[in-house]
């Protein structure tokens, strides 16, 4: 399991989106692996 779900800079950032934490978080989400194998995690367990 990805460690996004328990980030504190995501939860962060999700609080406040337009502040600079939240702007670095979805800069930081196009690149990262983990971000990425967690989304997949997400749908896997949605269908």
């Amino acid at each position: 399991m990805a460690r996004c779900e328990s980030c504190k800079f995501r939860e962060r950032a999700e609080r406040k989106p337009g502040s600079l934490i939240g702007k670095l978080w979805r800069w930081h989400t196009k690149w990262c692996p983990g971000w990425k194998a967690y989304q997949a995690e997400l749908a896997k367990k949605n269908k």
